[in-house]
């Protein structure tokens, strides 16, 4: 499996932006389908955003639609989550996750197929 890390949160007023990156090492990043999760405090950890190992499929989930894009450079090992208009509502801790896949085109939805995650980086929006 991968290891991943994440970096790149921090605090930030209301309107601003963060751009998060996720690194991993070990071999085969590109057989991965990734996603971005956040989990403030009391509640659970959701899927924000994925894309498939080749890039060309990407999902959000509609509170952030035309204000996150998830992306990655499989050259790099990183995939990247560019946060643009944040809300004091996107506070949490961002996770990125990654899900070994045969499927190419696939965005993984399902929190339990992700095996590979990092620690978490945390995202503070004041208002």
């Amino acid at each position: 499996q991968v290891q991943l890390v994440e970096s790149g949160g921090g605090m930030v007023q209301a309107g601003g932006s963060l751009r998060l990156s996720c690194a991993a090492s070990g071999r085969f990043f590109s057989m991965y389908a990734m996603g971005w999760f956040r989990q403030a405090p009391g509640k659970e950890r959701d899927l924000v955003a994925g894309i498939s190992r080749s890039g060309d499929n990407t999902y959000y989930v509609d509170s952030v639609k035309g204000r996150f894009t998830i992306s990655r450079d499989n050259a790099k090992n990183t995939v990247y989550l560019q946060m643009n208009s944040l809300k004091p509502e996107d506070t949490a801790v961002y996770y990125c996750a990654g899900d070994f896949t045969s499927a190419p085109f696939k965005v993984t939805m399902s929190k339990d197929e992700y095996k590979s995650w990092g620690q978490g980086t945390q995202v503070t929006v004041s208002s």
